[in-house]
């Protein structure tokens, strides 16, 4: 599963981090109507802060941030899964596809966890050598979260960010895959 992919879909809603319920099913390679059910027929295991029910002005807003055909003619109102509800439904869906995405799900979580937590502690000017260390671990986390199985052809590749706190250049120099 392609972390960049996963990574992609993360949004934000009432400032949680979630994917929407098509992007999920799509992820897990099922229908969007699949993973509202397991929702449904298993309500114990989705307290509070698990599934966002979005509302109309939310998905309004929303809609114009995605092209049309992304996400068509959707007629019901978007489930959005926090982390804690993705977990969850991991364990009510159980095919092989199923528990290689969730896999792909933890980690990218968890990487963008750490970035985050890498550059807010850079942002609080730790001294020189922790400093150092922190720009190191973040380009690390980036490296991973861009590099994910990246093919090219002899060629090399710059990718530049500039935080508030950090900038972060990495060139890819990578030769053919066999």
């Amino acid at each position: 599963m392609d972390i960049q992919k996963i990574e992609n879909k993360i949004i934000i809603v009432r400032e949680q981090k979630v994917i929407l319920d098509s992007d999920v099913a799509d992820l897990y390679g099922v229908e969007t109507k699949r993973v509202n059910e397991a929702v449904k027929n298993n309500k114990e295991k989705f307290p509070d802060g698990y599934v966002i029910q979005l509302n109309k002005n939310e998905w309004d807003m929303m809609k114009t941030k995605f092209s049309t055909s992304l996400q068509g003619g959707k007629i019901k109102l978007p489930k959005a899964f926090t982390e804690k509800g993705l977990y969850m439904l991991a364990t009510i869906l159980k095919s092989k596809i199923a528990t290689q995405t969730t896999i792909a799900i933890i980690e990218t979580f968890a990487k963008v966890k750490e970035l985050t937590s890498t550059i807010n502690e850079l942002s609080a000017n730790p001294p020189k050598e922790k400093q150092q260390s922190l720009m190191q671990k973040s380009g690390e986390i980036i490296s991973e979260l861009l590099d994910n199985d990246l093919q090219t052809n002899e060629c090399e590749t710059t990718i530049e960010i500039n935080f508030a706190v950090l900038k972060f250049k990495h060139t890819v120099k990578k030769g053919n895959k066999q």
